[in-house]
């Protein structure tokens, strides 16, 4: 692709603005809201008004003017949509996916967080993610002002063609054919095919610390929401974003230090036997200690033993989810090792890779996920230890402290916000108080409502939705005897009630009262 060149919780005054009431249709459009210049990629009339409005209004004016339209009946489903494409078309996946890209990569998760929330609070991160797009959009500005051109149609391939062109394309981290492949495919062949080609490349790479895979995951998500109909540019820029390789030398052509764990992984493929899930058959303790072991070997591994750790583990019968099990628990056990843009990012990152897992239909795919995602995490254990020291923690070192009678005694509100209230002193131990709670029987759903809200009231970074929107739905697919201690292992890096609250949380109550 060739870039071009272009310009309490809540107050009550909420209530009732939830998605249930603002189902309807926008008004009839003009002219000029349709017209954009040549050599841009245009989206559908009926979508183009919208992502143009979110692109020209005035980041100091926006979240009044989508507040107005949301009450004369702007649907949530359009509005989500239109922060999407407005993404896609005016913030480009470079230098790295991430940054300023987190505008596009942060939707899925403010999608799934207005989905958790009560209906008074549905709209606030979707109406924080418009601000934030508006942040990136100027950042974007400022390096180049690029902008998502229009589909050169005299380059596509051929519907018979287009699937082997886009696999060259890409092993040839060719952007321009890649783009024009990409294009012919989403119109020709259906979205589980894309998704499948997709997810054999997203996380072949180490570069932008897993963000491919969390791009293709989060936008796969989104579309599920607004609609395949949007899926081309989303796709476009997906694959644009596939291909940055940081400024290196064409990866195709040598052998590079981010490529070099996904070559061994796809080589050691075939050496691997078919797996089974292991889902919803219950506690098993062997495959409880194999969950144990890997994440002791993921402590200190390097790369290539992490995944030569997952074939020892599958060729001895043990299950996917036991395999799981243990790439959360370490993810988590970073975390606590040592909080920050790097753990959180190696939670992030096994989310999307669980959700490629699941979704894709090919078994080699699913194969190369389970070995490359141990390998990450050990390439993001070594990135945390060249930021600083890591602490001498492991995730099994969370046991309950507390009897069940003594924990009881509160109640699920109380003693969530006991815990949390913790953070102000230790994070650690706020962690340990969650996991005596839960341990003794606590509603883990006491803590995911909490932590939801404090995120709606203090979080200020796509970080902060990306993290807890990951964390709080993984944990509810691990086994029970590790759920736990992940969900706890997660309070090191939610929000805090003691952080300050959001102004920008009272400008988007006040604007929707």
């Amino acid at each position: 692709m060739i870039p071009i060149q272009r310009r309490s919780f809540l107050n009550s005054t909420a209530t009732g603005l939830g998605l249930a009431g603002l189902l309807r249709s926008l008004g009839p459009l003009r002219a000029d809201e349709t017209a954009i210049a040549p050599g841009i990629a245009r989206f559908s009339s009926e979508i183009e008004p919208l992502v143009r409005f979110l692109e020209d209004t005035p980041r100091d004016k926006v979240i009044e003017e989508t507040a107005r339209r949301i009450k004369s009946g702007l649907s949530y489903r359009q509005l989500l949509a239109a922060l999407l494409l407005a993404g896609v078309r005016n913030v480009q996946p470079r230098p790295s996916v991430g940054f300023k890209f987190h505008a596009v990569l942060v939707v899925n998760s403010a999608h799934l967080a207005s989905l958790s929330g009560l209906d008074e609070e549905r709209w606030l991160p979707i109406l924080w993610a418009v601000d934030n797009l508006k942040g990136s959009q100027a950042r974007d500005e400022q390096e180049g002002n690029w902008t998502l051109p229009a589909v050169d149609e005299a380059a596509l391939p051929s519907a018979a063609n287009c699937a082997s062109e886009l696999r060259r394309a890409l092993e040839q981290w060719d952007e321009a054919a890649a783009d024009t492949a990409i294009t012919s495919v989403v119109r020709e062949l259906g979205a589980n095919h894309v998704f499948d080609l997709l997810a054999e490349y997203a996380a072949r790479d180490f570069r932008s610390i897993g963000h491919k895979v969390i791009y293709l995951s989060n936008a796969f998500r989104t579309l599920q929401t607004i609609g395949w109909e949007y899926a081309e540019p989303v796709a476009r820029s997906l694959v644009y974003a596939l291909l940055n390789h940081n400024g290196e030398p064409n990866p195709a052509s040598g052998e590079l230090a981010p490529d070099a764990s996904g070559k061994m992984n796809w080589q050691r493929v075939a050496s691997l036997k078919e797996f089974h899930s292991g889902a919803g058959q219950g506690t098993n303790e062997a495959d409880d200690a194999a969950t144990q072991e890997l994440v002791q070997t993921l402590h200190n591994s390097s790369p290539d033993e992490a995944s030569g750790q997952v074939i020892e583990l599958l060729g001895a019968g043990v299950s996917t989810q036991a395999i799981w099990d243990g790439l959360f628990a370490s993810a988590g056990e970073l975390l606590m090792r040592q909080p920050g843009i790097v753990a959180l990012h190696a939670v992030t990152t096994t989310n999307a890779m669980r959700y490629a897992f699941a979704t894709t239909g090919q078994q080699a795919t699913r194969k190369f996920l389970l070995l490359q995602n141990a390998s990450f995490l050990s390439h993001f254990r070594l990135a945390a230890e060249g930021r600083g020291e890591l602490r001498d923690l492991r995730i099994t070192d969370l046991a309950s402290q507390a009897s069940a009678q003594t924990l009881s005694q509160a109640p699920p509100a109380t003693a969530a916000a006991e815990a949390f209230d913790a953070m102000g002193s230790s994070r650690v131990e706020a962690s340990q108080q969650a996991y005596d709670y839960l341990a003794a029987g606590g509603d883990p759903q006491s803590i995911v409502d909490h932590a939801r809200r404090l995120v709606f009231l203090k979080g200020d970074d796509s970080h902060d939705y990306k993290f807890s929107s990951a964390a709080l739905e993984d944990y509810r697919g691990m086994s029970p005897q590790w759920r736990n201690r992940f969900l706890a292992a997660s309070m090191v890096q939610l929000c805090s009630p003691h952080q300050a609250t959001r102004p920008l949380v009272q400008r988007i109550v006040g604007a929707l009262s």
